[in-house]
């Protein structure tokens, strides 16, 4: 079609190729734009099975890009360049992301169409001048990269817009679960619908402590639910006692330091994030010596301690009101004697290898205890406060002693020490 008319090159540096192309070959090549669009569409569709149908959505759409590439070839060779149409092929890619389909069909197209394009140019050129004809394939293949760079900007723009507005979805989810603890199912299967989350049996929530805003966002398995913009950084882990889901969830949080609440039903995620929020305050002062993310089921005794630390500290100041007169370092000594006590079933031995103290040493002590505390060692009740209290006071001061491992955990043979009777 192209050797109806031959004319001489022109040099337009700013414009090339488009420069190197005369634009009077635009009229020539028009008349047959119809024949070329059938011939690319029947091609494509032998090629792509997306659109080897041939009617439909995908027929429709085809016709149009083929024909308006063409057109727009045409248009840009006669005006000796121009930009090319970005609105039009970007909105393409939107549809296409709009639909959910994969971007790679209409790419496979455009290539397609360009080969069509450009050998049934190249049949028609033998009368043009070599540089017009280099020109020409320059401009096809540009055409076609320009087109194909502008549908998948709209493509990822639109992809990048569906994700955010996902994610903003979820993210309402998420405070729908943790603040508002009045929500029923119904609610928040509609907003889990909405936010294409499968709702699970139960959950998990996760207060994590993220203190340096420079620190690099962790990355989630993406049915858990997260908000690292909350005054607390919060997740949900959907079904956590699931098989391998202990795994999976120690690998998505390695980089990360917090703690998993209980596992709770759907309906109770915020019950389980105010207990992780609360271990987690434990954690930041040091009670809890613990290092990456806690589980709050292996601390559940120290939670249920600090609960209320205003009744545990009038607790403490009566049942060791023995130990008051005494200086600290007395105290402590004493306070440590007698936690291990109540702890290793009266054996002086265990008890001295808990304290890494010599037995005679433990027997003094314990006299003084006794001396100190009478009659309350023999009631059992009044030993249980006693030890709740021990407890407690050793983990507000972030005690290091050993609490024994190995051959110190088990019943060493040795002096059962007693205070008076039992």
């Amino acid at each position: 079609m192209t050797a109806e008319a031959s004319f001489p090159a022109r040099t337009r540096p700013d414009q090339i190729p488009w420069g190197n192309i005369p634009s009077e070959l635009a009229e020539h090549i028009q008349p047959h734009l119809d024949s070329l669009a059938e011939e690319m569409i029947a091609e494509i569709q032998s090629q792509v099975r997306e659109y080897s149908r041939g009617d439909g959505p995908y027929a429709i759409m085809l016709r149009t890009i083929v024909e308006r590439a063409l057109q727009h070839f045409v248009d840009r060779i006669a005006a000796s360049g121009g930009p090319p149409d970005s609105e039009f092929f970007q909105a393409i890619g939107r549809g296409e992301a709009g639909e959910g389909r994969s971007l790679d069909p209409l790419q496979a197209a455009m290539r397609i169409g360009g080969l069509v394009a450009w050998r049934r140019l190249s049949e028609n050129a033998y009368d043009l001048d070599p540089r017009v004809i280099a020109a020409l394939g320059e401009a096809v293949f540009l055409h076609q990269n320009e087109i194909a760079k502008s549908a998948a900007e709209g493509y990822h723009q639109a992809r990048a817009a569906a994700a955010g507005e996902m994610q903003r979805r979820r993210r309402r989810l998420l405070d729908l679960m943790l603040s508002d603890p009045s929500a029923g199912p119904e609610a928040i299967a509609d907003l889990a619908a909405a936010a294409h989350w499968q709702v699970p049996r139960t959950v998990a929530a996760v207060a994590l402590d993220i203190r340096h805003q420079d620190t690099r966002p962790p990355a989630f398995p993406p049915d858990v639910l997260s908000d690292l913009s909350r005054t607390q950084p919060s997740l949900i882990i959907p079904d956590p006692d699931g098989p391998g889901r202990a795994q999976l969830v120690d690998r998505a949080l390695a980089d990360c330091s917090g703690v998993i609440g209980p596992t709770v039903p759907v309906t109770e995620a915020a019950r389980s994030m105010l207990l992780a929020r609360q271990m987690l305050q434990l954690a930041q002062r040091g009670v809890i010596e613990a290092h990456g993310v806690i589980r709050c089921v292996d601390h559940m005794s120290t939670l249920i301690l600090f609960q209320d630390e205003t009744l545990l500290g009038s607790l403490a100041e009566l049942r060791l009101a023995p130990l008051a007169h005494l200086r600290n370092s007395q105290q402590d000594r004493l306070a440590e004697t007698l936690l291990a006590w109540l702890q290793s079933g009266r054996n002086a031995n265990e008890v001295a290898m808990r304290l890494h103290v010599h037995p005679q040493t433990v027997r003094y002590r314990l006299r003084q205890l006794e001396e100190l505390f009478g009659d309350q060692l023999l009631d059992p009740d009044l030993r249980f406060e006693l030890e709740i209290v021990l407890r407690a006071r050793r983990l507000q001061q972030g005690s290091t002693a050993s609490t024994g491992s190995g051959e110190q955990q088990r019943a060493v043979s040795g002096e059962v020490i007693t205070f008076r009777r039992y």
